[in-house]
């Protein structure tokens, strides 16, 4: 049965193999010159100089003046989420509506294998295919650009011109999805609602199509609505004086009210903030008006920031801490692999009750 399997699944598997190949050449080409320029600039001594925030400004900066190191950046986020995507769309959905199609499944659930053990057998060795490919595609590109976040993480985050603003938190949702074992979950998700699709639909493409189509629409979904509620996130209150308020910001809608906000610059390296709004000093959530300091023709001058601290107004923002990244990883892969063997195990149940016809 595996030697089957392998038969069937090794087309797939070399070209995997062959993708995985060269992205790593392209990555330890291109990773030895961003880690060289790391060394060389003076990043590991920097704390001795007492000077780690520009150096690794300029670091960031000549980074990011090279086309080509910030294009594989990118390159790198888009096929590790596609990835999942294609190997549930071409490995998953193909495995059972490609018999169910061919009308093979007659010869091969009437052999002295059962067709638990067939299933069984194809879904153990090429789940466990997707996710080693997914998971070495995101340990490669961590690799990759584990320089830059180490560098990032010495920059002020409030500093316009420090470069940092190129270089998002490891939290941030473009992020999150493909560092850390995530992927590895993603692919397994992936695999089976391939899968699962193809013993409902029977039909290769349509089944592709769906998983690619509800998949995609999960990675809008878990981000947006459920990670964000995984752990209980964290507070941070701030009251706004004429000291530190540096946003003052008005929304006018056409035939609406207006909305408006009054901001400091909150210091949460690598936090991931959920939301960022003002409290009035009664405990309620504050969006205006503007006061008529603010209003006035000049904007206001001195006395705009002195009328809305007359307010006492606190600005709170909800985020997930830095701390938070590995409890959010585990949390989400353990959800996507639970959900994966619920699924696998849904298919191998409809394939064991349906009769071979």
């Amino acid at each position: 049965m595996i030697w089957l399997t392998w038969r069937q699944f090794r087309t797939q598997a070399v070209v995997a193999a062959a993708v995985l190949v060269v992205v790593a050449v392209v990555l330890v080409v291109t990773g030895m010159n961003i880690a060289q320029l790391y060394s060389t600039i003076g990043l590991p001594g920097c704390h001795a100089h007492g000077d780690c925030q520009q150096v690794a400004a300029s670091y960031i900066n000549q980074l990011r003046a090279s086309h080509l190191d910030f294009f594989l950046y990118d390159a790198c986020i888009v096929l590790v989420y596609l990835a999942p995507a294609a190997m549930g769309a071409f490995w998953g959905a193909p495995l059972i509506a490609r018999e169910f199609e061919a009308g093979t499944h007659r010869l091969a659930w009437n052999q002295s294998v059962s067709r638990t053990r067939w299933l069984i057998v194809k879904i153990s060795l090429i789940g466990l295919a997707s996710m080693a490919t997914a998971g070495l595609l995101s340990l490669m590109s961590t690799w990759w650009f584990s320089p830059v976040n180490r560098a990032a993480a010495l920059v002020n985050p409030n500093d316009p011109n420090g470069g940092a603003n190129v270089v998002p938190s490891r939290l941030a949702p473009l992020l999150f999805g493909v560092r850390g074992i995530t992927p590895i979950g993603y692919a397994l998700f992936a695999f089976a609602l391939g899968i699962a699709f193809g013993v409902l639909i029977r039909r290769t493409v349509p089944a592709m199509a769906a998983t690619i189509a509800v998949f995609a629409a999960i990675q809008v979904i878990m981000p947006n609505f459920v990670r964000p509620h995984l752990i209980a996130p964290a507070h941070s209150t701030v009251a706004l004086t004429v000291a530190n308020i540096e946003q003052i910001q008005q929304t006018l809608s056409p035939g609406g009210p207006s909305s408006a906000f009054v901001g400091t610059q909150v210091n949460l390296p690598g936090a991931w903030v959920l939301s960022n709004a003002d409290v009035s000093a009664a405990g309620r959530p504050w969006t205006g008006p503007m006061t008529a300091a603010c209003d006035s023709q000049d904007g206001g001058g001195p006395a705009c920031p002195k009328s809305l601290a007359a307010l006492h107004l606190k600005e709170v923002v909800t985020y997930q801490p830095a701390s938070a990244y590995w409890t959010l990883q585990w949390y989400e892969t353990a959800i996507f692999v639970v959900v994966a063997l619920a699924l696998i195990g849904f298919s191998v149940w409809w394939v064991r009750r349906r009769r071979v016809a």
